[in-house]
């Protein structure tokens, strides 16, 4: 009987990791699937779009989903098993969680749209608004030169042209190449008398995107390059070309925009009478003569402040998606704006309870987006005034129209939260689409030893406090800040000059300010929140001015300060986490190394 039970566990245990797997993965043979790349295939020609047929299988962990590796194995923070991430539904959004239509069906999810508040009077309660598609214009990015030169060929040849990101667009001939190819192939015989000569050669290089394999073939072949191949940083399409083949071009000029239809803004303008009658979050349905009478719905987003004097209209924008590039910019709109009231008329919603997931007075529901090509479905916080049977009364968070999971919401918490996005239980998330990190300037060539070997004592002292850290001992940190600040003032800031002097004041006034509010402080968790920003400014001290002989590494953990990931140098390469020490030791990976 005993084995009986075993077996009978087994078996509903196979079947749970069954249905999350259906959950969170889509059939093979879904229609509705994409891949990773998604927000750029309504813009992809068709013979680009069935290049990209083929992904790569990623693994991830249940509790740690910023573990990301290519084949199966264990979580290097909590050693669970790691588990399939379906990448083909991807979203920058983090309040959004996208999911395949056979998911959907398999969580049994169910909506009901929030019932709107009849016009007593009975009259006609739609505004008429026109108006045009115009391209969202946070998808439209400029092509710069990395290096200054002469365009020797073109690819890119014509406005409207569509340009995949990682697409060879030019060929440029730069002197300025030369002479720094030159210049390395010099250095490379002079580095066992000029330390650090060499590298300094390669670094100017990869400033301009010379690739490390061109570097090699330099260094292999022995003979300077005067060209080079420029390729494009986004997608997209062409909206103005401005290089024609042979014109000199600055380093960071511009060559041309390009913008992305994934994604598009309607623009409407309304009239001065109508506008205490538009309300951001209203729904408003439109069509297009290109389409006949096919209708499509939105939701307004913004309205301009602002009041055009001649045409007594305002600017009221609303977002859509292309599906099957359908709708293009610069088309026509015909629309109705639906004036209905918000709340009801005691100032609440009444939901389902169902659909509330209950965290305290501020709770959770999902709102299914409109307008999407796979089921998607929004994370929102809702302010809960009271409850009365089986309905749930809401001050804020929802409205009228919104189409809300009645059934189906806690399945879908739980994807999002394993897909790394907002959840009941994960709501410090954060996605920044393209981050990018301010640039250091490079001023190791002109900085003397002597300095370098000030900074490598200031980061020993560093070093001791991120070893307090590691230990949680907020004792020994507050004593390790004295050496600290005695290093940063036994540096001798008159041996830098100009723009790297005044770089070197920015640092330096960083590391005592913060050094000096973990002194004052008992509370580790505080001094903690100051030695992050210790740590980014001795960082860029370090990449800024450079070090004598010694090597860094400067090493990464996601989930500290609140999930927003924080940096800190060690010199040993396996990790000891300083935020979160014998809580999380190993958390945490090598970003880079500094030598």
């Amino acid at each position: 009987m005993k084995n009986y039970k075993i077996y009978i566990l087994g078996a509903l245990l196979l079947i749970g990791g069954v249905a999350i797997g259906w959950l969170l993965k889509p059939a093979m043979g879904s229609t509705s699937t994409h891949d990773h790349s998604s927000h750029d295939m309504d813009d992809m020609p068709s013979t680009t779009m069935a290049s990209n047929n083929a992904a790569e299988e990623i693994w991830t962990c249940s509790m740690h989903p910023q573990i990301r590796q290519n084949e199966p194995g264990i979580c290097p923070i909590c050693e669970m098993d790691l588990i399939p991430l379906d990448n083909s539904l991807s979203n920058d959004d983090p309040a959004i969680l996208m999911m395949s239509a056979e998911a959907a069906k398999l969580a049994q999810v169910e909506t009901t749209i929030v019932g709107q508040v009849e016009n007593s009077s009975g009259q006609n309660t739609d505004i008429l608004v026109e108006g045009t598609i115009e391209m969202d214009e946070r998808s439209i990015n400029a092509q710069a030169a990395h290096i200054g030169g002469r365009i020797e060929s073109l690819q890119v040849n014509f406005e409207g042209e569509y340009v995949k990101a990682g697409q060879k667009i030019a060929t440029i001939y730069s002197t300025g190449l030369l002479a720094a190819s030159e210049e390395l192939l010099t250095a490379v015989k002079f580095e066992d008398k000029v330390e650090g000569i060499k590298e300094a050669s390669i670094q100017k290089l990869r400033n301009w995107k010379i690739s490390d394999a061109q570097i090699e073939s330099i260094l292999s072949s022995g003979k300077p390059i005067e060209t080079i191949d420029l390729y494009a940083d986004h997608s997209g399409y062409v909206l103005q070309k401005k290089v024609a083949l042979g014109d000199y071009v600055n380093q960071g000029q511009a060559l041309y925009t390009v913008g992305q239809t994934n994604r598009l803004w309607l623009i409407f303008n309304v009239f001065e009478s109508d506008l205490a009658n538009v309300k951001i979050g209203q729904r408003v349905s439109f069509t297009t003569p290109s389409t006949g009478e096919k209708e499509f719905t939105a939701r307004i987003n913004y309205i301009e402040p602002l009041l055009d004097p001649v045409s007594r209209t305002a600017t009221v924008r609303a977002e859509t998606s292309s599906k099957g590039n359908q709708l293009k910019p610069g088309m026509l709109l015909e629309g109705n704006i639906r004036n209905t009231s918000t709340t009801s008329s005691n100032g609440t919603i009444s939901v389902p309870r169902s659909a509330v997931l209950w965290t305290g007075n501020t709770s959770v529901v999902y709102v299914k987006l409109q307008d999407t090509e796979v089921p998607s479905y929004e994370f929102r916080e809702v302010f809960i005034e009271s409850q009365s049977g089986d309905y749930v009364k809401v001050l804020e968070g929802i409205q009228n129209g919104d189409e809300i999971v009645t059934k189906g919401a806690f399945a879908i918490d739980a994807a999002a939260q394993l897909n790394n996005n907002l959840s009941m239980m994960n709501r410090n998330v954060s996605i920044k689409k393209e981050a990018q990190s301010d640039i250091t300037p490079d001023y190791t060539e002109e900085t003397p030893d002597e300095f370098k070997k000030q900074l490598d004592v200031l980061a020993n002292a560093y070093l001791d406090l991120k070893d307090a850290f590691v230990n949680t001992d907020p004792n020994s940190a507050a004593e390790q800040t004295d050496k600290i600040i005695n290093a940063v003032e036994g540096v001798d800031m008159t041996l830098v000059k100009g723009d790297g002097h005044m770089y070197w004041m920015e640092q330096m006034s960083a590391i005592k300010t913060h050094t000096e509010k973990i002194k004052g402080s008992t509370d580790v968790e505080q001094q903690r929140k100051q030695f992050e920003f210790v740590s980014d400014a001795m960082i860029r001290s370090i990449e800024a001015f450079g070090t004598i002989g010694n090597t860094y590494y400067v090493q990464f953990c996601p989930m500290a300060n609140n999930n927003q990931g924080a940096d800190w140098i060690s010199v040993q390469e396996n990790i000891q986490n300083p935020y979160f020490g014998d809580k999380m030791m190993k958390c945490g990976s090598v970003k880079r190394t500094l030598k």
